[in-house]
């Protein structure tokens, strides 16, 4: 989930675009804006979610958190680098308090450098993102191999 033009704020969306190449149709993967509600609706009907986005939680700039969403809430702070009111951790707790909550959601968030305008990302970021990637395929290939899953159960976000 990325604001396009924004610089580190881009580092979801880069790794999302990344995954779709390496995934082709073994899973579904949107390019969300991080609007709440629109989170909550990709990922109404799938069993599995990947969400990947960048932070601002203070730690080290290209640190990589991974979240197991169900087992536990996703701290706000992580993600309050959003321009939406209502963001992914908010979207995440509303989703389980409503009961719209898939049965397995992993948050990786890649702790950002510079979120001013501007193009590219910061060369920890960039690394960051290649390694959510790596980190990203391989919940997908053991998600797949343990759950065996349809393309249509697994979302990345």
């Amino acid at each position: 989930m990325t604001h396009y033009g924004l610089s580190n704020e881009t580092a979801g969306l880069i790794v999302a675009r990344r995954l779709k190449e390496s995934l082709a149709d073994s899973a579904i993967v949107f390019e969300q804006s991080g609007d709440g509600a629109a989170l909550i609706e990709a990922w109404r009907s799938a069993e599995t979610v990947i969400i990947i986005d960048a932070m601002m939680s203070g730690a080290e700039p290209g640190t990589i958190r991974r979240i197991d969403a169900g087992a536990r809430p996703i701290p706000k702070s992580y993600f309050r680098c959003s321009t939406h009111a209502f963001g992914v951790a908010e979207a995440i707790e509303l989703a389980r308090a409503l009961g719209n909550f898939p049965q397995r959601m992993v948050v990786y968030g890649m702790e950002g450098k510079n979120f001013a305008a501007g193009v590219g990302l910061s060369a920890e970021v960039e690394k960051a993102a290649g390694e959510t990637v790596r980190q990203a395929l391989a919940t997908i290939q053991y998600v797949d191999s343990n759950a065996k899953l349809s393309h249509n159960d697994l979302t990345a976000i």
